[in-house]
C-alpha cells in the first residue's frame, strides 16, 4: 500500500544545512501539530523475500510518532534502532535498514526532528524500551535484546537512548552502531555508559572528515572507550592542493540510493556505491554478531594499532598511502 498523502506531508527533507531560527520554529510547530496516522501501512515500493516493511505509529513520551519497521519473516534475534540524521526522515535509510533486517535483526526508525540529537525524545524512547511498551506491528514479538544506532545527529540520538537504557539497568542492551555519528553535548558520557568499560561493543562507520560530520568530532568519544576496536573510517581517494581530502566516502553513504538532492547539497558530496556496499556489509554483520553473540572475525580488528590483527573483509580496504579505509583511532 502506498503511504498516504497525510503521512507523506510530515516527511521533512531539509538536508543538513542549519535553518534560520524562524524556519526552525515553523518546523518544530509542524511536528507538534501533525495528526497521528490511524493504522499501520506497508511501505511503498519495498521488496524483500525475507523481510517486510511497515509504517505504524507509537506514543513516546506522551506524543505520537510515525515509526518505520523492518521485520524479518521469522523470529528476530534483536531489535535495532537505526535513526535518521538531522532534519532527514526514515525513508533515507531504507536500504541500509533492509540490509540489517535481512540478517535477522528487527529494525525501527522514528520520524522526528534530530536537532542536537533530540535528547528529550531519546530519553523518552529509552524509558519506553525499558518498560517494553513499544509494540512491533504485524503481531511480531518484541525482541528482548536491543541495539542502538543512527546516522549523523541520529547517532547522537542513539547514544542518548543507549545511555538511558544503561542507567535504567536494562540487561539486554547489546551495543551501538553509528553511521558517521555527529556528537553533541554529553556524547562521550553517553557512549561510555553504553560501552560499560568495554563490555558492550560501540562501533562506528565514519566518512572522510568534512563540515557535515564536523570533521569527525565523534572520534574523541570513541577513543575514550579504551576498546581495542571502535570501527572503520571509509576515507578519501585524493588530496586537493595537497591538503584537503576529497573523493571516496561521503557523509550520506548510509543513505545511499535513498538520498535526495537536498541530502547531496547538504553533505557536499554524493554516496559512493562501493562505500555504501561496504557500510552495509560491515554494519549488518556487526548487528548480527551483537544480536546473536557471534564473532565474524573477518569484520573486526583485534587491535586498532596493529593492522595484522584485522580480518580479511577489512584488510581488503586497509593500508596504502591514500587508503580506501582506515581504522578509527582507539585512543
Amino acid at each position: 500500500m502506498k503511504v498516504t498523502p497525510s503521512r507523506r506531508s510530515r516527511k521533512i527533507r531539509t538536508g543538513f544545512l542549519t535553518a534560520a531560527a524562524a524556519v526552525g520554529a515553523l518546523i518544530a510547530s509542524t511536528f507538534a501539530a501533525a495528526p497521528a496516522a490511524s493504522a499501520a501501512e506497508s511501505c511503498g515500493g519495498y521488496s524483500s523475500s525475507t523481510t517486510t516493511c511497515v509504517i505504524d505509529t507509537a506514543t513516546i513520551g506522551g506524543s505520537s510518532y510515525d515509526l518505520k519497521w523492518y521485520l524479518p519473516n521469522g523470529a528476530a534475534s534483536a531489535l535495532m534502532l537505526v535513526q535518521h540524521g538531522f532534519s532527514r526522515d526514515c525513508d533515507t535509510l531504507t536500504n541500509t535498514s533492509k540490509a540489517i533486517a535481512e540478517k535477522g535483526v528487527m529494525v525501527f526508525c522514528i520520524d522526528a526532528d534530530m536537532t542536537a540529537g533530540n535528547p528529550g525524545l531519546g530519553n523518552a524512547l529509552g524509558d519506553t524500551l525499558n518498560a517494553r511498551t513499544i509494540t512491533p506491528p504485524s503481531g511480531k514479538a518484541l525482541p528482548a535484546k536491543y541495539i542502538v544506532g543512527g546516522h549523523s545527529a541520529g547517532g547522537h540520538f542513539a547514544s542518548v537512548v543507549g545511555a538511558r537504557l544503561a542507567s535504567l539497568g536494562y540487561a539486554n542492551l547489546k551495543g551501538a552502531i553509528l553511521f558517521d555519528g555527529v556528537a553533541s553535548s554529553d556524547f562521550t558520557a553517553n557512549l561510555q555508559a553504553v560501552s560499560a568499560n568495554g563490555t558492550r561493543p560501540v562501533l562506528q562507520i565514519a566518512a572522510r572528515p568534512s563540515l557535515s560530520n564536523l570533521f569527525n568530532n565523534a572520534f574523541g568519544a570513541l577513543g575514550s572507550l579504551g576498546a581495542d576496536f571502535v570501527g572503520v573510517q571509509l576515507v578519501w581517494t585524493k588530496y586537493n592542493g595537497g591538503i584537503a581530502p576529497s573523493g571516496g566516502s561521503c557523509h550520506i553513504d548510509a543513505e545511499g540510493e535513498n538520498t535526495d538532492a537536498i541530502g547531496v547539497i547538504g553533505a557536499g558530496c554524493s554516496p559512493n556505491s562501493t562505500q555504501v556496499s561496504r557500510l552495509r556489509d560491515y554494519s549488518s554483520t556487526w548487528a548480527r554478531d551483537m544480536a546473536t553473540g557471534s564473532y565474524t572475525a573477518s569484520h573486526y580488528c583485534g587491535n586498532s594499532d596493529d593492522l595484522s590483527t584485522c580480518g580479511s573483509r577489512l584488510m581488503q580496504v586497509l593500508g596504502g598511502s591514500l587508503p580506501l579505509a582506515a581504522v578509527i583511532p582507539n585512543s
